[in-house]
């Protein structure tokens, strides 16, 4: 059995940025209504047709220099989105194609925010079995032209942003590894944060009426959703802190989803964290949903707060209901 680690990591998001001042033209909302409920400032949407691959390949090109390797040493491409360009095929076949990497197998998965720790722990399975060395695994997401920017729409239209993450998981040889990963889910809330369609069990599978009514836009249920992330998040960081006989205090840094700046507060304050000591960067970006992690561990290298054997746990809650878990050494 091998070991596995994040290599590499790199990110890239649009240029154009879009505050709340921003958003007060389009709908009924203000400044401070968004930041109170959410701590969301501004995030980025694309101003051009640009599928999930062509956002995401800057952010491989980068995480594959970062790990030191050629892009011609990558064995597999998994891709976790939402927001694929087309039905079918994947995100990953049209990024394989953009890396000019014929042959190497690619895998979509989709399970939304929770969709990066998923990854990771395939990754690292085939990282551990032999079967793989070098694996690139993403989480991007293309969301704004997918939102109602209307004042009926505002409660999920001004949480959502366009990003992409990208990490290398390779072999690791040293201390530096991924040390366990904690995968869980509960399909009866699907409904309560959800895209009703297209809807695959009827021809046609969208229709005017279906456009008229706004069942392309998500959904949720706001209220149950956060009364279940708040208990998910500390819950599953717990379980990573078991797997590895540690306490609270071994822990340098927690990287959640970068859902809500409000939840973010709740799980410090479950775990008896201070505050510093649980990334966030939803500020800046908004929910990029399967992006939001490696795009948070990014940010979180470049500004110092996650250096050489760290002890660190990344944490997701999103629709599904999913929710993951990983404890990595840096």
């Amino acid at each position: 059995m091998y070991k596995s680690k994040i290599a590499g990591i790199g990110a890239n998001v649009p240029e154009n940025v879009i505050t709340n001042f921003d958003l007060e033209k389009l709908m009924d909302t203000s400044n401070e209504w968004i930041l109170e409920r959410t701590g969301i400032h501004e995030r980025r949407f694309i101003t051009q047709p640009t599928g999930a691959a062509e956002l995401a390949l800057p952010a491989c090109i980068k995480a594959v220099k970062n790990a030191g390797i050629n892009k011609s040493d990558i064995d597999l491409i998994i891709v976790a989105t939402l927001t694929p360009e087309h039905q079918c095929p994947g995100t990953s076949s049209f990024l394989q194609v953009l890396l000019e990497l014929p042959g190497v197998p690619t895998l979509d998965i989709r399970v939304q925010c929770s969709g990066f720790i998923y990854g990771l722990s395939i990754a690292d399975q085939f990282i551990k079995t032999g079967q793989y060395k070098n694996i690139l695994l993403i989480g991007v997401e293309v969301q704004s032209v997918g939102l109602d920017l209307s004042t009926e729409g505002r409660d999920l239209s001004v949480l959502f942003g366009d990003g992409a993450g990208a990490a290398v998981i390779s072999r690791s040889y040293n201390d530096s590894a991924i040390l366990s990963t904690h995968l869980f889910g509960d399909g009866r809330y699907a409904k309560d944060l959800w895209v009703e369609a297209p809807v695959g069990y009827q021809n046609p599978r969208i229709s005017a009426k279906m456009l008229e009514e706004g069942k392309q836009y998500p959904k949720m249920n706001g209220k149950h959703v956060f009364k279940h992330a708040i208990v998910r998040f500390p819950e599953v960081v717990r379980t990573a802190l078991k797997a590895n006989n540690w306490t609270i205090d071994d822990v340098d840094i927690v990287i959640p989803h970068q859902a809500n700046q409000r939840i973010i507060e709740a799980i410090a304050k479950r775990l008896e964290l201070p505050l510093e000591k649980v990334y966030s960067n939803i500020h800046k970006y908004g929910n990029t949903t399967a992006a939001s992690i490696p795009l948070a561990i990014y940010d979180a290298l470049n500004e110092g707060k996650i250096k050489n054997g760290d002890n660190v746990i990344l944490a997701a809650f999103g629709s599904g209901f999913t929710w993951a878990s990983a404890a990595v050494r840096w």
